[in-house]
């Protein structure tokens, strides 16, 4: 493909991504990863080929080797080699049956603990156990989580990250045998796709980049555009909990949104958290 192709379809498909004509320059480098970055897709249906346990650990190492804070590294990943842990971490989350599918699942997971262990080796204090330690260690975590699903797109396969293993983080735990100090911060459907997806929008980037300063202003118009782009592009296929809040006339996002957070989720994760050995102070 031209360059000025690459750069003409990297542009479309942007645009239809945040709504807007983003300009390219077709002489940058690179506009081929750009593009399939920019075309991300989530695959919940996978065909039944597996995937080598070398191949995992290519993409794993590909996935590690993302900047870490201060060099800590402490972002681990746990490749599910049991089917019957995988099938029990599916049984929890019902309304998720791929989980159960795909030929991989692994879960991605914040170490604090690696660093405390490593100051008692070196005979050295750690006083620096407290909020700071858990949020170094989930950014890492998210860090290689982000790293490895573009790995594995560059290798053809497709992805599904799972959040909803945080609604069941004791049996997770329990599970993959996680020590204190280390939390399950998301697992990931790994596979070769068997459908066809579209991209999701996004919100515009007037709402989601800032140029100097944080800037929050029209907020409510920007919403109301991207839900009335969205509708036509990728309308929900349902609206959520009809019973508790009726059926809108026109369901966007941002109703869809309001809706999921009106119930109460995951209010035990901080107590689990701290069952797990981290203070957030």
């Amino acid at each position: 493909m031209s360059e000025d192709a690459s750069a003409r379809m990297l542009q479309d498909t942007l645009a239809d991504r945040f709504g807007e004509r983003i300009p390219v320059d077709p002489g940058l480098t690179g506009l081929a990863e750009l593009a399939a970055m920019a075309g991300h897709r989530s695959f919940r249906r996978f065909r039944p080929q597996p995937l080598s346990r070398d191949a995992l650990r290519l993409l794993c190492a590909c996935a590690l080797s993302a900047p870490s804070k201060s060099d800590l590294q402490q972002g681990d990943i746990v490749i599910i080699e049991d089917k019957a842990v995988q099938k029990r971490i599916a049984a929890a989350i019902t309304d998720m049956p791929w989980i159960a599918d795909a030929p991989a699942f692994l879960v991605f997971v914040a170490n604090g603990a690696r660093v405390p262990a490593i100051a008692g080796m070196r005979g050295k204090p750690f006083p620096n156990d407290h909020l700071d330690l858990f949020f170094n260690a989930v950014a890492d975590a998210a860090i290689v989580l982000a790293t490895f699903i573009r790995a594995a797109e560059a290798a053809g396969l497709g992805c599904c990250p799972i959040s909803a293993i945080r609604d069941h983080a004791a049996l997770v735990s329990e599970l993959l045998a996680l020590p204190d100090k280390v939390v399950p911060v998301a697992g990931l459907c790994l596979g070769w796709p068997a459908e066809q997806r579209d991209i999701t929008p996004r919100l515009g980037l007037g709402a989601t980049v800032h140029h100097g300063r944080f800037d929050q202003s029209d907020l409510a118009r920007k919403i109301d555009d991207y839900d009335r782009r969205r509708e036509a592009y990728r309308p929900f296929a349902r609206q959520r909990d009809p019973r508790r809040f009726g059926t809108a006339p026109v369901y966007g996002w941002s109703e869809d949104k309001a809706r999921q957070y009106a119930e109460p989720l995951r209010a035990d994760f901080g107590a689990f958290v701290r069952a797990k050995g981290f203070r957030l102070e």
